[in-house]
């Protein structure tokens, strides 16, 4: 998802580094409007939510942080440490220092295979006036996602908390497709209910699979 962040004039970047550079550059064709980007970066481990960017000595909440719907910024993550960034560099420097901490064992398959998936969410505000002359803030969020792949144990000869491991990352895909598929029919639209609390990945990504 990142490629190569150093050889972005090569060709070599990944589709992360190639939405955030993108980013910038259209927010800087804009020089009279004040624009604020923050960000948060997570990981979706056995079902725990765990905050990449947090530098506080305390562990994780057991269960991991909480996920709660706001009626005004949607699916959020309360206790979430995020950062404004004012270029393309520094919010990268933030995804490096969050794929250090990120879970990473080894298997059979791989020597160094993801156990979980990560979120990194994207906020942008800015004010504007709006014809009637009051002022407003516009708001929009951009989720970018590493997906852990799917696993299947025969394969993988995983024991134990290896297979914990890629039982849940199993269901969580498989909740994603689910939620994708109801979306995706046109024939359901409006009237199926989607199942985004099946996993916790689903529960974040609402906004961006459902719209708002």
């Amino acid at each position: 998802m990142l490629g190569d962040i150093y050889k972005a004039a090569t060709g070599e970047s990944g589709i992360c580094t190639m939405a955030v550079e993108a980013m910038f550059e259209k927010v800087s064709q804009n020089p009279e409007t004040e624009y604020h980007i923050k960000m948060n970066y997570l990981e979706i481990y056995n079902e725990h939510v765990i905050d990449l960017l947090s530098q506080s000595s305390l562990s994780t909440p057991a269960g991991g942080l909480l996920i709660v719907d706001d009626p005004i910024k949607g699916v959020i993550v309360p206790e979430i440490t995020e950062y404004e960034v004012h270029s393309p560099e520094e919010l990268l420097d933030f995804i490096l220092k969050g794929n250090r901490k990120r879970t990473m064992a080894e298997t059979s398959i791989n020597q160094f295979s993801s156990r979980s998936h990560a979120i990194m969410q994207i906020g942008i505000e800015y004010k504007r006036e709006s014809k009637k002359g009051v002022e407003e803030i516009i708001t929009a969020k951009l989720s970018l996602v590493d997906l852990a792949g799917s696993e299947r144990a025969a394969i993988t000869e995983n024991r134990g908390l290896r297979m914990l491991e890629g039982g849940n990352i199993n269901r969580s895909l498989l909740a994603l497709g689910n939620c994708i598929t109801i979306l995706i029919d046109k024939s359901k639209a409006g009237v199926s209910f989607v199942p985004y609390r099946d996993s916790k990945l689903t529960r974040l990504l609402k906004d961006s699979l459902g719209g708002n």
